[in-house]
């Protein structure tokens, strides 16, 4: 049996105020089924990123991207639109979330990757936003999971339908698998959460669309910060639905990630993981696992994380967030600019 945890239940909170001298980027993947339940996924990404003058003030605005993609319930990509235009991006049509969509977007998208454009992370996050948009039908329709099977093959079901060692959360043994393997999700995974915007830092956030009905968003936020010789991080990761009883939201997943990196290229010294939100007592085991990361070079993050914690080693959202620290370096260079 896998090892247990007290359950993870405590809310982030809203972004902290932006730090003068420092770029932040901020991204969420929202979600919609125009077509119902079992219909086609409607996923609309924006990213921002912004750097805040040393005598603080409003961002300044350095990069901004969105991408609209259609995705068929088992995930494969059947329309995409990027704004800034990327011709490019339309050979991810016919796509399907995942390591197949990773490895593609690579390939497709490397002049966007190697300048670690907020558009290449949205892109990336498809994968891991398509994979958990479908659980929020857990907290509107009361028979989901029997609806969904009916339908034939869904986004929420990796491996024919079973998700055992998919992650450390779904090792054998846990609380999280149900009889048949597949995913037990149910009422400890429901927690409350308030807005990510700080009423004391509005525009510390791009704008958030305003979800009506069934919706799902992952919602990120990196800082960057040179302290002294060191690279400071500070990433915050949520996963959140919109809830039936009101207008708050209910989130499945929220992580905090703080690091130090240092030379040059820039190398992983310091890494800090807290875990406020997570469905099953077993999760928080990928957390100590984390830090195997330490001494990789930040611009290998995205590869190097899959292969340093596959499996149980690791957790499939924690991963996201540790590999979306790939793109730190090329933040860190506008603050050489600013400077």
């Amino acid at each position: 049996m896998p090892p247990v945890f007290p359950l993870a239940r405590n809310p982030a909170g809203p972004a902290p105020v932006r730090r003068p001298g420092s770029v932040r980027r901020t991204s969420t993947i929202d979600t919609s089924w125009p077509e119902g339940m079992t219909g086609s996924m409607l996923m609309r990404g924006h990213a921002r990123d912004v750097w805040t003058p040393l005598e603080g003030g409003d961002p300044r605005v350095l990069a901004e991207d969105r991408f609209t993609i259609t995705a068929s319930p088992a995930r494969e990509i059947l329309s995409i639109e990027t704004w800034p235009n990327r011709p490019a991006a339309q050979q991810l049509v016919g796509v399907r979330g995942g390591g197949q969509s990773r490895k593609a977007l690579a390939e497709i998208m490397a002049t966007d990757r190697e300048a670690g454009t907020p558009l290449y992370l949205i892109l990336d996050d498809y994968a891991g936003a398509s994979l958990v948009a479908g659980w929020v039908w857990s907290l509107w329709v009361a028979d989901w999971r029997a609806q969904m099977e009916k339908a034939g093959p869904q986004s929420g079901a990796p491996r024919r339908g079973s998700m055992e060692g998919v992650c450390t959360g779904f090792a054998p043994g846990s609380s999280a698998l149900n009889r048949d393997n597949g995913s037990d999700i149910g009422v400890p995974s429901r927690t409350p959460v308030l807005s990510l915007i700080n009423p004391d830092d509005p525009l510390g956030w791009h704008g958030l669309a305003i979800q009506d009905g069934v919706g799902m968003r992952r919602a990120r936020r990196i800082d960057v910060w040179r302290d002294g010789e060191d690279l400071a991080i500070d990433v915050g990761f949520q996963d959140s639905g919109t809830s039936p009883d009101g207008p708050g939201r209910i989130a499945i997943h929220e992580y905090q990630v703080t690091a130090r990196a240092t030379g040059e290229p820039l190398t992983l010294t310091e890494l800090n993981t807290r875990a406020h939100i997570l469905p099953f007592p077993e999760c928080p085991g990928a957390v100590a696992n984390a830090r195997r990361m330490l001494g990789a070079p930040l611009l290998d993050m995205r590869a190097r994380v899959l292969e340093t914690l596959p499996g149980t080693l690791g957790c499939t959202h924690l991963n996201d967030v540790l590999r979306s620290m790939a793109e730190t370096p090329q933040l860190a260079a506008f603050l050489a600019v600013r400077r």
